[in-house]
């Protein structure tokens, strides 16, 4: 476990300590965790995306600062980092950061297939630009050419060559086809969209994932900005300090990781000061279902 005092003097070295509820870690608050289903293995509950916020191709300036974005991310606790091939220069971007960093023992990668053939030499190309040993996860994403590259992906873990195998979707995109995957296949992640005005996963998916055994990541936790941006145009309620909230990043992704079914959710930023909001919501109380309904109640009004 991280230690309280060093995650504080670290934080400050990085710059974004004030965002994180210092009450919380004052009083010995621990960095909330779930586990891996299939592993018991445990991860924290604020990850890191990439879409669109890494891919900054070969520019210096712009790699330095997704490189603080992730000094910043691991010095609050972080672990999982989540790319795709299909997100441009990405990849190249977080093993730039990994290497300069040192903190290829830190990450949990998650990364993904996404080709319509050969995608086992995609994968390695994948692994070389993260300049990591091995993936922790590899998903299939958005179940493009599924049939094909799961029984890899199950064939890789079987070898040990990546540790956990998953699927993803976003934005509500073939939910039928994605349940019929769960029930018929032995999954370790299901990767989908869920935030408090995007709910209807908690009809299907997520009771599903519960029932399997099969962890959770959460993508588009603020809508990609437009939810986040909308909810700071208003005060912050009283009531975050109920669940030690310092800003309405920290309730949004609270309201998240507070399903029983979620693992880990992972917003994307390009702004260390921002990563210190969200990795806050790593620390203190969560929201019990009234909370929750006073979440949505208040985000409705948006």
């Amino acid at each position: 476990m991280i230690d309280r005092r060093d995650l504080l003097r670290a934080l400050a070295a990085a710059g974004v300590g004030a965002a994180l509820p210092r009450l919380a870690l004052a009083q010995g608050a621990p960095l909330l965790t779930r586990p891996i289903p299939s592993s018991g293995e445990q991860v924290p509950v604020v990850g890191l995306g990439s879409w669109i916020t890494f891919n900054v191709g070969n520019d210096p300036v712009a790699r330095d600062a997704c490189a603080d974005v992730m000094r910043a991310f691991f010095a609050g606790g972080g672990r999982m980092i989540d790319s795709s091939p299909m997100y441009g220069s990405s990849q190249d971007v977080i093993g730039y950061g990994l290497a300069k960093l040192g903190a290829a023992d830190k990450v949990f990668s998650a990364e993904k297939v996404w080709t319509r053939s050969a995608g086992a030499r995609q994968i390695e190309e994948s692994r070389t630009k993260w300049r990591v040993p091995r993936f922790d996860l590899m998903q299939v994403h958005n179940l493009l050419s599924w049939e094909a590259h799961l029984p890899l992906l199950l064939d890789m873990k079987a070898k040990g060559r990546v540790r956990y195998v998953g699927i993803t979707t976003s934005e509500g995109r073939r939910h039928d086809e994605f349940e019929r995957i769960m029930r018929a296949h032995p999954l370790d992640f299901i990767q989908v969209t869920y935030n408090a005005v995007e709910r209807d996963n908690e009809k299907r998916l997520l009771p599903l994932a519960r029932e399997r055994g099969i962890a959770v990541i959460v993508n588009r936790p603020f809508r990609e900005g437009p939810l986040v941006r909308a909810a700071k145009r208003r005060a912050l309620p009283a009531w975050a300090a109920e669940i030690d909230c310092t800003n309405w990043a920290q309730v949004l992704l609270k309201f998240i990781v507070s399903h029983p079914a979620v693992t880990c959710a992972i917003p994307a930023t390009t702004r260390a000061d921002h990563v210190g909001e969200n990795i806050g919501a790593s620390y203190g109380r969560l929201p019990d279902e009234a909370m929750r309904k006073r979440i949505v109640a208040q985000v409705e009004t948006f």
